[in-house]
């Protein structure tokens, strides 16, 4: 039972590593779907192997073993290990919680400001113009879907420049990017391990918008030397928006612009199915081991109550 719950505990440290290299040899929608899909998979069955070993320890008090008609002491793992280890899965659980209790306030408040921001400013269609000093561009998600653009950017940028960062930003919000980057940062308060993923993550967002967008422009090198001015005029101020909002000049700009001056070249089919069939089998065994955890704990508290099979 504490083998089978200990491994969704272990796989997530698998992942950034697993993510990197997908990044290196997949299609960037490809990586998008697979690592996101896995991190909230191994973050869910984390949480279970978590609140599992808080449960157990739980049960091994004799307030809680009476509150949970236990007539037998419940047949775990030694108690040196066990106590421990329920221990450290409330200590992680209650950190997670107060780290995501506060990125949500945080990002709240940052996206309440940029839509006001938006709002008060002239908008032709979905583009939103901000008089601002500061040099920023960005896919505000809402009701409706906004781009945001400082007049400050506007200069930095000639025109066939803007329309290019303006087809990076339409491919933000037309891929529904907002909803990867959300998932990532809910994975990484499950587990410490998953934090990593986020900038995978981000960056696979802003590689897979680089590929629409330079599909609808239809040049690669103007979109290249768009995002490249884009992030000069922004360095090195700290852009004020939600981190779930999208940005042309987020991520390793240098390496973006390298992919997209180099083309857009397949990966081998053979590598490209053994990455992803990696990635689905950490996810699958991850559930695997949490289900069964949890179904081997639930018998044996069956047994400790006097029911579901003889006690030894």
């Amino acid at each position: 039972m504490i083998a089978l719950l200990l491994l969704p505990l272990a796989l997530p440290f698998a992942l950034p590593a697993l993510a990197r290299r997908a990044l290196d040899r997949l299609a960037p929608v490809t990586v998008l779907w697979a690592v996101t899909a896995s991190a909230i998979v191994l973050a869910g069955c984390s949480l279970a192997a978590f609140g599992t070993f808080v449960l157990i320890g739980l049960l091994k008090l004799p307030p809680f073993a009476a509150l949970g008609e236990l007539v037998h002491s419940l047949h775990t793992a030694s108690d040196d290990f066990v106590v421990p280890a329920a221990a450290l899965s409330v200590g992680v659980l209650a950190v997670c919680a107060g780290t995501f209790v506060r990125s949500v306030l945080r990002q709240a408040r940052a996206f309440r400001v940029a839509r006001m921001q938006a709002g008060r400013g002239p908008a032709v269609g979905d583009l939103c113009v901000v008089d601002s000093p500061h040099p920023d561009a960005y896919a505000l998600p809402g009701r409706p879907h906004r781009i945001v653009v400082t007049t400050a950017m506007l200069r930095s940028l000639d025109a066939a420049e803007r329309e290019a960062l303006f087809a990076h930003e339409r491919a933000h919000n037309k891929g529904g990017h907002h909803y990867f980057l959300a998932a990532a940062e809910l994975a990484a308060h499950c587990h410490p391990a998953l934090r990593p993923v986020r900038a995978t993550v981000r960056l696979a967002v802003e590689r897979a918008a680089d590929e629409t967008a330079a599909d609808s422009v239809g040049d690669r090198r103007l979109l290249a030397r768009a995002i490249a001015r884009a992030a000069l005029a922004m360095h090195p101020a700290r852009p004020d928006r939600p981190d779930f909002a999208p940005a042309a000049t987020a991520g390793p700009v240098p390496q973006r612009v390298q992919a997209l001056l180099s083309g857009a070249a397949a990966p081998p089919r053979r590598v490209a199915r053994w990455i992803a069939l990696v990635l689905a089998a950490c996810a699958a065994v991850s559930c695997v081991a949490s289900a069964a955890g949890l179904i081997d704990v639930h018998h044996q508290v069956e047994v400790a109550q006097g029911e579901g099979g003889d006690w030894f």
